[in-house]
């Protein structure tokens, strides 16, 4: 994401960066899309609810959304995965062959989400894919998402190259634009959050209502892998073929060929370095 100009920061101006972030983010309205529903008090409780889960002004959307999940999303055994397989697809922008749903898999704004050949989301998942865009999920084939891994869009987008591997417990959040290239593997428990900063300038009103601070979203490289616990943040490009050991915090761009580690992530190992 290219870097956004900001005049200089004033008490006044809610919008203002913080001295160290000016010329390298972007700046953008505090209020995510469920904030702002709830601030309308002229929608009706339904209207609500189809804008959060279907994402669309359609009744007969909602109905078809109601039943498919409402009468498979818990079945069990060979029939209810079998069921899904064959009648979810029908809600999604796109849905390649063999895919495979999980029992309660939680969806939200199927229309925007994109799945591939070959791919599993396993129980208890979440797919939602809340935002604008005309595709704010993109799942390449023969990928998984763990079970109970979140896929979550807040204004931004997921796009997933072929042959991911999200494990369990995994939380990727996007307010911008969170990508991950083919024949990445990421461990349980990690987490990836695309955007997600707040303001900290002013102290007249909560940290909850300052602007968002955006550092240009995450691209992960392919090939690489993410050990177990990785946190990685808002800003950072991982290079191909690169390792983030368990429990790290990656909070820079990381070099292709790399191997980084510890809170926060510095570099470990050059893998070609230590190939030759």
């Amino acid at each position: 994401m290219p870097d956004t100009a900001h005049p200089a920061a004033t008490p006044s101006d809610p919008a203002a960066p913080s001295a160290d972030m000016a010329g390298q983010v972007s700046v953008v309205d505090a209020d995510s899309e469920i904030r702002k529903m709830m601030k309308d008090t002229q929608g009706s409780a339904l209207k609500k609810y189809m804008a959060l889960t279907v994402g669309k002004p359609s009744l007969f959307a909602l109905l078809k959304y109601e039943l498919l999940l409402g009468l498979l999303g818990s079945l069990p055994g060979a029939l209810g995965l079998v069921l899904r397989q064959k009648l979810y697809r029908h809600m999604f922008a796109a849905c390649g062959r063999k895919v495979v749903f999980g029992r309660n898999v939680t969806i939200r704004h199927p229309h925007r989400i994109r799945i591939g050949d070959n791919v599993i989301i396993d129980d208890n998942a979440v797919l939602d894919g809340k935002g604008e865009s005309e595709t704010t999920i993109e799942i390449g084939s023969d990928s998984i998402v763990g079970r109970n891994s979140i896929l979550s869009c807040k204004g931004g987008s997921i796009r997933f190259a072929d042959r991911v591997n999200i494990s369990v417990n995994c939380t990727l959040i996007s307010e911008t634009l969170l990508k991950i290239g083919e024949n990445v593997l990421i461990a349980g428990h990690c987490y990836l959050i695309a955007g997600g900063n707040h303001g900290l300038d002013r102290t007249d009103i909560p940290i909850l209502d300052q602007p968002l601070i955006e550092k240009g979203g995450i691209d992960i490289k392919e090939h690489c892998w993410l050990g177990a616990n990785v946190t990685v943040l808002d800003g950072v490009t991982i290079g191909r073929d690169s390792v983030a050991a368990a429990g790290s915090v990656v909070n820079k761009p990381v070099n292709e060929y790399s191997i980084v580690g510890g809170v926060p992530a510095k570099l470990l190992r050059d893998r070609k370095a230590h190939q030759a």
